[in-house]
């Protein structure tokens, strides 16, 4: 079974060709992006395998399935990014990796909260220097903070047990309570009691039509003045130009993103040597209060490892007529 893995890194090459492969599947890999100007390298590939920033929009569906594709292969959870109406009308099967490591991406929103708290950032950079003064680097302690969890699913429950562990105090947002969340002692709030109560908040739920821009003006007011806001979910659960103004004000104390709305011509390629041309990103990485990092959560071998595998056994069980990790829509 001949497939196509688009947006691949390096890491992405290891991960796939250290895992188990099934008999049968004959992975090859393309650097480049899925969109319209790539989509003819697919021809005559029966699996696509795509990552997040890959544009599966009907345009490229459609040019896939008239060039032989059958399945799009996910190498994540999130499937914001498919157009499933299309997929569906075309008779594509989309199969998508419903979860890896809640650990890597939970960890790494906490690795944020740390690094902004003591300000290693700062700290860093002015050692290198050659300044070993501290003003401007006091914290704060983590224990009997109030934490806002939004979105309880793997990564929100992996990331509270490890906030409870900090000996924080939990708030959480979810339309569906996690048990397990709330035998942490966890309790559950509508959004505005929760950004009102939490001094740190952390997002990991969904991008629907119901959670984009779910931080936006209003609700970055609701926060306490100073809150930190922590986004390790999808980039356009936050209203990015409304964080400038939060920021500005000093409504809004730290941010750490791993994500970010139009990170899809930026994130995953090195611009060192370029201009950087999105005005709001440049505003952004001009506080000192802020930590962007370029969506580098999931980056762990273990995930990586459980991203390879679950993406080839996906192939192997729908070439065997029993698809797996359907994305239903």
């Amino acid at each position: 079974m001949r497939t196509l893995l688009f947006s691949s890194q390096n890491y992405d090459r290891d991960s796939f060709l250290a895992a188990r492969l099934p008999g049968g599947v004959d992975l090859h890999f393309q650097p480049a992006r899925l969109n319209l100007d790539t989509v003819a390298l697919a021809n005559h590939y029966p699996v696509v395998c795509a990552f997040i920033n890959d544009d599966l929009s009907a345009p490229v569906l459609e040019q896939l399935a008239a060039g032989g594709t059958r399945l799009i292969a996910l190498r994540s959870a999130g499937y914001n990014h498919v157009n499933l109406a299309t997929a569906h009308a075309l008779g594509l099967k989309v199969v998508r990796v419903p979860a890896y490591s809640p650990h890597a991406v939970a960890e790494h929103a906490v690795a944020l909260i740390l690094a902004l708290n003591r300000h290693l950032h700062r700290a860093y950079n002015r050692t290198r220097d050659g300044d070993f003064t501290l003003h401007g680097l006091t914290g704060f302690d983590l224990v009997g903070k109030t934490v806002g969890v939004v979105g309880t699913g793997q990564i929100g429950a992996t990331f509270a047990r490890i906030m409870s562990g900090f000996g924080c105090t939990l708030l959480a947002h979810d339309p569906y309570p996690n048990p397990q969340v709330e035998a942490l002692g966890a309790r559950y709030l509508s959004l505005p009691d929760l950004l009102a109560q939490a001094q740190i908040i952390s997002l990991h739920c969904p991008l629907t039509a119901h959670s984009k821009h779910l931080i936006n003006s209003a609700s970055l007011a609701q926060m306490q003045p100073g809150a930190m806001l922590i986004n390790t979910g999808r980039g356009a659960l936050v209203d990015t130009p409304a964080l400038i103004e939060a920021l500005k004000s000093g409504q809004l104390g730290y941010l750490g993103l791993d994500v970010y709305e139009e990170e899809a011509q930026l994130f995953f390629e090195d611009r060192s040597d370029l201009p950087l041309q999105d005005d709001v990103l440049a505003r952004l990485l001009t506080f000192p209060n802020v930590i962007i990092t370029a969506h580098q959560a999931f980056l762990t071998r273990e995930a990586l490892g459980a991203i390879a595998q679950t993406t080839l056994d996906n192939i192997a069980a729908w070439a065997e007529g029993s698809p797996q990790n359907l994305v239903e829509g």
